[in-house]
């Protein structure tokens, strides 16, 4: 769009991405009016998206005043999915948590079970925070699967059997309306992957300037988030970053929880470590209970998410020389100095060096926290892009 057809939508993209935050600037930035401007802000703070922040310093005449968003006008709800708990949370529009709570929860039990669940701890907080349920603009979930942006659907999940293709977004609508909102049964429900998710939030908190990001999840699974210059890369059907069912070459007879063989999930996951440990008689829950190992410092897990860095880390040796990050962040219940180490050991050791040398590797700096950011802003970044903002704004005008 020409700057001097800027719609209100584009201004408030002006002023979020702190490009333009007076009337002042706006004029220049999109050569409008003063009028004009006047008119858009008038609906932008009509609709309370907006409010007068401090009033900036002046050489001259009357100073101006700071234009902010208003972040505190509405919130977002966000869960996380793990294979065997979940963590859901009420977030403003700066993705800040107000409340969260988390608990056991089996993806296994399927979607209609665990969505039902996540409706009635979105319930509790709502009601624990005093949050009306219409201040509720929209719904993020990150998944432990694959999902295809385009349909919002999960597509052939190798650890959420009953999910494939389920219509989710419907099914929480429909949740939402039975345990939070009679009047929610059009809330916008957005799906994301977890590990995607994740590296849009670690991407944008802490490492903005960074055009090339990578984050791998190393959990129940194993998967990769990208980010590049800005968004989510999610490859054509939702399927990029999903390194841990790349085959390898000496582990033919390891099976994975997709049914295939030689995997890297199924001999380097936080899984697949829990089985090990398992076998060598030490009691051991998924990859929660290797993170705990770990906290510990028991010698076996500690040499075994070692070992486990080192396989990703030989696969990761491809990832950063085709992609060239600037960064790369490890996440998930392995994210510790030992799998670190193994994953720097085989970088170094098998990438060229100019593939490495602005390279920084390090762990998750939101750590558990990552997900829930990256689905409510994922919600708020979809609501509030220019032309969805003008979408909202004139259904707003017409009384819907």
């Amino acid at each position: 769009m020409p700057a001097n057809q800027a719609s209100a939508g584009h201004l408030l993209q002006l002023i979020r991405d702190g490009h333009a935050t007076t009337r002042g600037e706006l004029q220049q930035a999109t050569g409008l009016s003063r009028s004009t401007i006047g008119h858009r802000l008038d609906q932008l703070f009509g609709a309370g998206w907006l409010t007068d922040g401090h009033t900036n310093s002046s050489t001259g005449g009357r100073p101006s005043a700071r234009l902010e968003f208003n972040a505190g006008h509405a919130v977002v709800l966000a869960a996380d999915l793990e294979t065997h708990r979940a963590t859901v949370a009420v977030l403003d529009l700066d993705c800040r948590v107000l409340a969260r709570h988390a608990g056991p929860l089996l993806v296994a039990d399927g979607p209609g079970a665990v969505l039902d669940t996540l409706a009635r701890w979105f319930a509790r907080l709502l009601e624990q925070t005093g949050t009306a349920a219409a201040r509720v603009c929209g719904i993020g979930l990150s998944v432990p699967g694959p999902v295809d942006w385009s349909t919002g659907t999960i597509v052939q999940p190798p650890i959420m059997p009953g999910w494939d293709e389920f219509p989710v977004a419907a099914r929480m609508r429909e949740a939402f309306a039975a345990h939070v909102d009679p009047g929610g049964e059009t809330i916008p429900v957005l799906i994301d992957n977890d590990a995607n998710l994740m590296a849009y939030a670690e991407q944008r908190r802490h490492y903005p300037d960074c055009s090339a990001f990578v984050l791998v999840k190393v959990s129940t699974g194993i998967g990769a988030g990208v980010v590049v210059d800005g968004e989510p890369y999610r490859g054509i059907d939702g399927g990029a970053g999903d390194i841990g069912h790349i085959r390898l070459h000496d582990a033919a007879d390891a099976l994975c929880m997709c049914g295939s063989y030689g995997c890297l999930a199924a001999v380097a996951s936080g899984g697949a470590i829990a089985a090990q440990l398992e076998a060598a008689g030490v009691p051991t829950t998924a990859g929660a209970g290797v993170r705990e190992h770990l906290a510990a410092g028991q010698p076996d897990a500690v040499r075994l998410a070692r070992e486990a860095g080192r396989r990703v880390g030989a696969v990761l040796v491809t990832v950063v020389t085709v992609l060239n990050p600037g960064v790369l962040a490890l996440a998930g219940d392995l994210a510790g100095t030992p799998f670190l180490t193994g994953v720097r050991e085989m970088l170094y050791q098998g990438a060229m060096p100019r593939t490495t040398a602005h390279l920084d590797v390090v762990t998750s700096k939101l750590g558990d926290l990552a997900g829930l950011i990256g689905a409510a802003t994922m919600v708020v970044e979809h609501l509030y892009a220019p032309d969805r903002a003008d979408e909202r704004l004139a259904a707003m005008a017409a009384g819907e």
